[in-house]
């Protein structure tokens, strides 16, 4: 991958700290940034300060492994509506364990409360691994809602079956109800909130406001994390294709191919842990501006996208050493806030170019 010295003209700062890992962040139209902490709290930062009350009215959450509270979406009338949606990790069900869920409340910041909670989708089954939650949430301009599911650790059950949840990308309208042209609507024992399929853990989603392209990373096994555009009714091909290998070292497949499965349009070798995906729009950042910024939890560093239609044209490392990159936001006042497991909540801090 190739380095740059762009970063050379913008500082890292912390912003805040006393947050452990830091899964999520939004702001709100009155500027306080809402952010998921990983073990099941709904932590605010207002003014620059974390303040010491959590948000109540959260649900049962099951924080284990990789599992707990994930991602966190504005309704785009969340000024009229204050819906906030967000996923997590939940033992709702039969079977001992837990799986991913989706779920709207509405978000009273001057009480920190959360209230008129309701379930828009649960994975099934249950399971007992601690791995492969997904899970991140975008709105499209139509007002559809997009989630992910990881496979669950259970690669050869789940991300290629259509009648099982897991490796999957869906779409629902806001109040959770399926759409009527999802692509699978009507299939015999397909979900019919299916919108992709053949997915291995997808932590990351973003639109192109350019083109209203949705696109998604996630992470492969030893090798082989993707960047992808998601396309309607799709097969990415997890299991049967890749461009990784067993975490022991063994050949997964033979194939990086096939007939009906589309390709990646970036792949990493070795994985470099991709988390949190953004495009920047910012004009506080010349140099970051009309690309997209993806976290390497593994190696410490941001990656930075130049896409143009479907294509990703380069890819560059950037601002090393800023730590295990999980979340990203570009604030209302344009600088890009990075979540970083340990450490708190940096902020890219521009100086004159």
């Amino acid at each position: 991958m190739q380095t740059t010295d762009l970063d050379k003209n913008i500082t890292t700062t912390l912003f805040v700290d006393g947050i452990t890992i830091p899964w999520a962040m939004v702001q709100l139209p009155s500027g306080e940034i809402v952010i998921s902490e990983r073990k099941g709290e709904l932590r605010v930062v207002k003014n620059g300060r974390l303040i010491k009350q959590r948000i109540s009215g959260l649900p049962k959450i099951d924080s284990n492994g990789q599992g707990g509270l994930l991602d966190l979406a504005l309704h785009p009338d969340f000024a009229n509506n204050h819906w906030l949606y967000f996923t997590y990790a939940s033992k709702e069900g039969n079977k001992a364990g837990s799986n991913t869920a989706l779920m709207r409340a509405k978000l009273n910041i001057s009480t920190f409360t959360l209230s008129e909670q309701k379930l828009l989708y649960k994975a099934h089954p249950n399971s007992s691994k601690g791995r492969h939650y997904g899970s991140r949430i975008v709105f499209d301009h139509k007002g559809f809602i997009y989630f992910s599911v990881g496979d669950r650790g259970q690669r050869d059950v789940n991300p290629q079956d259509l009648s099982k949840d897991g490796g999957k990308i869906y779409r629902l309208h806001d109040n959770g109800k399926v759409p009527a042209d999802n692509p699978f609507v009507g299939q015999d024992n397909a979900k019919s909130a299916i919108f992709s399929y053949g997915h291995r853990n997808p932590q990351g989603m973003s639109i192109d406001p350019r083109s209203q392209n949705i696109w998604s990373h996630e992470h492969g096994p030893r090798g082989g994390d993707e960047v992808n555009i998601i396309y309607k009714g799709r097969n990415y091909g997890w299991p049967e294709i890749s461009y990784g290998i067993n975490y022991n070292g063994t050949k997964l497949t033979d194939k990086t191919e096939q007939v009906g499965m589309e390709q990646p349009a970036l792949y990493w070798t070795p994985s470099i842990a991709p988390s949190g995906m953004i495009y920047v729009s910012s004009d506080k950042y010349p140099s970051l501006k009309g690309k997209f910024l993806v976290g390497s939890m593994k190696f410490g560093h941001l990656v930075l996208l130049t896409i143009k239609d479907e294509q990703v044209i380069s890819q560059e490392k950037v601002f090393e050493g800023i730590g295990r990159a999980r979340s990203l936001l570009q604030g209302q006042d344009g600088y890009i806030y990075v979540g970083i497991d340990g450490e708190g909540i940096k902020r890219l801090n521009s100086v004159a170019f």
